[in-house]
């Protein structure tokens, strides 16, 4: 197959002399990555180094970092979607996830709570749930295979669930990356409730002295995430017990590590806020929070 004049520069890049080269134009790493993903500037970038055009490598210094502001300028919208049942949610994620990789949507966060359900993900084992089937009917528990990382978890009432669907190209492709910021959001908004959390090696969540008081688990797909966390507020911890959770570590809650029940929209308020602070995201307008 003839190679292409951008499929050359783009072998250029990745030289030695193509990082020499963007040095010497005062070109960042970022720019020159960017330059190496947008195929026309790429092209254009080449054209201006090998013609030693000065004033060609200026404008498209300007033009690379321009491109790199457009495309590290996120937006993220988010919908409060109340009391979703898990199947519903599913398609919702589905329907973002696509709209989200097309470029229709923003990257959005949405937030959720769902009625008793039991999920098991790609780890999960038969043996993770403990519980009868007719015990599990009698509470009024539905069980979905789902294909986000982890175990077997609990989602239902007073639990507030995250689902981000965020792309993650071009400057955040790293999956642990991902996983640590989301952890860092959920410390963020528990510390500012007074709460002090952690997280713990080897373990994904978000951890107290008490137990654990928030789960994740994630799928990407194209850089596309979808899935998110599980924040327990005012939780009945009791349905803990249909599982093994968490590898056998205790579970807490908002309510009661403060000792007592919280309003749930001043919780979301606070994980807006702070995963646009995380993800270096402007709100879009109307997402405001106090």
């Amino acid at each position: 197959m003839r190679e292409t004049p951008i499929d050359y520069s783009q072998k250029w890049l990745r030289s030695q002399a193509g990082p020499r080269v963007c040095r010497a134009l005062g070109l960042s790493y970022r720019m020159r990555l960017t330059a190496f993903q947008c195929g026309e500037t790429c092209l254009t970038y080449m054209s201006a180094v090998v013609g030693h055009g000065r004033l060609a490598a200026a404008k498209m210094r300007q033009a690379t970092s321009t491109a790199f502001d457009n495309m590290t300028d996120r937006t993220l919208r988010v919908r409060r979607l109340g009391r979703v049942e898990y199947g519903a949610a599913l398609e919702t994620q589905k329907d973002t996830e696509r709209a989200v990789l097309a470029g229709q949507e923003p990257d959005t966060l949405l937030l959720l709570e769902h009625p008793h359900t039991l999920t098991l993900g790609r780890g999960a084992t038969s043996g993770g749930i403990i519980t009868p089937q007719e015990v599990l009917d009698k509470r009024g528990v539905t069980v979905f295979e789902t294909n986000r990382g982890g175990k077997v978890t609990y989602h239902g009432l007073g639990q507030i669930v995250g689902y981000p669907i965020v792309n993650l190209s071009p400057d955040r492709e790293d999956v642990h990356r991902y996983v640590r910021d989301l952890e860092e959001v959920l410390i963020r908004a528990l510390s500012d409730f007074g709460i002090e959390s952690f997280r713990i090696k080897g373990l994904t969540g978000v951890h107290t002295t008490q137990g654990k008081v928030a789960a994740i688990g994630v799928h990407i797909a194209r850089w596309i995430t979808t899935h998110g966390f599980a924040l327990n507020v005012n939780t009945d911890l009791s349905f803990f017990d249909l599982i093994i959770a968490c590898e056998g570590e205790p579970v807490t809650s908002m309510r009661r590590l403060l000792g007592g029940e919280l309003e749930m929209k001043g919780v979301e308020d606070r994980i807006i806020a702070r995963f646009a602070e995380v993800f270096e995201m402007n709100l879009e307008e109307g997402a405001a929070v106090v």
